[in-house]
């Protein structure tokens, strides 16, 4: 039995959980599969869930998010799962726990920001980076989506071309009207064990707070999108931040 396996087993009652590997809205599903892949390697069962919508729905962005992810799991032979979210899915996780029809056992938030409920993300933005966050609401209001990151611009944070261009063939940028929909609230959530792991400083922030929050944390500097350059060490510290769980 491996190093990540032992880790991944000893931190679970039951049978062996799946990590359920989740990108942000913005992105694509490439951004994990890396990850996937090592965890698979090491007989760890892994799955890479990208979220689903549609913008002419009627329903709330999170909620087809979360119904997206929990038709995916549905699926599953009974299973725990840990639900691991990228960037702008950390938000989402109290969502997508409470429509997972699995038992959670872990959350991670993965270079993420925190739940906010009942707040929007551009509001919660404008508060912790005012300058950006006026720029972005400009650039939004104005008819613009976000994000439109360029090769150049991610050159240094993803150096392999093939990985970067499969990035950014992914990217889903999004406009005002999902910047500004406020995130739910879910009185029994967190209903598991949450940890961290942060890669780049500009999520210091949330990372700080997991820490006060005696959350498991781990920090592996890098990009922001580190599971695409260094997958092998992104699975290690998944699986010793769920062991520490």
């Amino acid at each position: 039995m491996t190093d990540l396996q032992t880790a991944l087993d000893s931190a679970s009652n039951s049978d062996p959980s799946i990590f359920v590997l989740i990108p942000s809205p913005l992105n694509g599903p490439l951004v994990w599969a890396p990850v996937a892949r090592e965890l698979r390697s090491d007989g760890i069962s892994a799955l890479v869930v990208p979220l689903v919508d549609d913008p002419h729905s009627s329903m709330p962005y999170w909620v087809q998010h979360a119904a997206s992810v929990a038709r995916v799991l549905n699926r599953l032979d009974s299973a725990a799962v840990i639900l691991a979210g990228h960037s702008g899915t950390g938000p989402l996780l109290p969502a997508l726990g409470a429509f997972s029809p699995q038992p959670v056992t872990g959350y991670l938030f993965v270079d993420a920001g925190l739940p906010i409920p009942g707040r929007a993300w551009l509001e919660d933005l404008e508060e912790s980076e005012p300058e950006f966050g006026a720029q972005l609401r400009e650039q939004l209001e104005a008819g613009e989506s976000f994000p439109a990151w360029t090769d150049e611009e991610l050159r240094e944070i993803v150096p392999d071309d093939g990985m970067r261009l499969g990035l950014l063939a992914e990217l889903r940028p999004r406009g005002l009207d999902y910047f500004t929909q406020p995130f739910p609230s879910f009185e029994r959530w967190p209903d598991a064990p949450c940890g961290y792991v942060q890669f780049s400083a500009a999520y210091d922030q949330p990372s700080a707070e997991a820490r006060r929050l005696g959350w498991a944390h781990r920090t592996l500097p890098g990009g922001h999108f580190h599971m695409m350059v260094e997958p092998r060490g992104v699975a290690a510290a998944l699986c010793d931040l769920v062991a520490g769980m």
